[in-house]
Parts: structure tokens; sequence; C-alpha cells
């Protein structure tokens, strides 16, 4: 098993929800680390994958509403600054897998499956092998503890219970 590193600078974190039934809201992650081990990118269905999220690197353009986003009400960042993953099983069809693992938010674990694209293997300028993947899952951010909303005087809540999760990686060797 050889260990990968992810290029932060070409790669994301990022989620989206509903907002007030009628639009999303867009955000990421600008802080995390990886550690993969696989035996070769190229066949995905090897690897050991963990990521460890900064739950306070919260960005969504908008400083209150990522300061809210911290607080108590949801991630409660002071008290549980990681959001973690670690892949348990990866299934291979095709180009295409299915990466299934333990989410933890705010110290509650549950099983979910990222639907991950390998978007092929390149060489970078210096020679070095650079491998492109794209992985989405959605969870019910109640499940995980994150329940505070608003109800709209129209009907309907403030922010919506599905989050869409899209990581996207560029990874070369260590």
């Amino acid at each position: 098993m050889a260990n990968w590193t992810v290029d932060q600078s070409h790669s994301s974190i990022g989620f989206s929800v509903k907002h007030m039934m009628v639009s999303k809201v867009k955000g990421a992650f600008d802080s995390y680390s990886a550690q993969i081990e696989a035996a070769d990118l190229a066949d995905l269905s090897t690897a050991n994958i963990s990521f460890a999220i900064d739950a306070a690197s919260i960005n969504t353009r908008s400083e209150d509403r990522d300061n809210h986003l911290k607080s108590a009400d949801f991630f409660d960042a002071e008290q549980f600054p990681k959001i973690t993953f670690q892949s348990t099983s990866i299934e291979k069809s095709g180009d295409d897998y299915k990466v299934t693992g333990d989410l933890t938010i705010k110290d509650v674990t549950k099983p979910v499956t990222f639907d991950v694209e390998f978007n092929g293997k390149g060489t970078n300028p210096w020679g070095q092998a650079v491998y492109g993947f794209e992985a989405e899952t959605s969870i019910n951010r109640e499940e995980f503890g994150l329940t505070w909303n608003a109800a709209l005087e129209t009907g309907g809540v403030l922010v919506g219970k599905d989050i869409t999760i899209s990581v996207e990686l560029e990874v070369n060797p260590a």
C-alpha cells in the first residue's frame, strides 16, 4: 500500500441545502486533512480513505450565517471541532465506485455511501502522477444532531433537512 496526498489547491469539500424551500445555499469547508492508502489509485477499490474536516472552517460567503453554523445551534465547532469520515468498504462498477464509510458529526456516527466517479489519471508538469475523483452523497442533517430550524410564515422551514455533500479531489503520490 502506498500513501497518497490530496492536493488541496485543486480539491474541495462542499455542500448544498435548501433555503426557505425555494433556493439552495452552497458552502465549503476550507480546512481539512486526508489520508489515502492504496496499492494503485487507478483501482480505488484497494483504498483506505479517511478525512478530518475542521468544522470551524465552514464558508458560505456570509459571516453571520457562518458564525451561526459554527454555534451550538448547528455544528458546535468549539465542542466538536472535527467532522470525520473513515471508509469501511469500496465497490467498483466500471470507472465508478460506491465508497461506504462512517461519517461523524457532533459525536454522531452514521454509515454513508458516496457515489464516486474516477475522472482519470494524468501527469503534471513535474512528472508526478495525478488522479482525479468526484464524489457525492446526501444526508439528513437531523440524524447528526443538526436540528435547528425556523418555521416560515408562508409555510415550510428556513433550512432543509437534506444536505448534499460534494467532494472533488486531485490526488498524487505522497
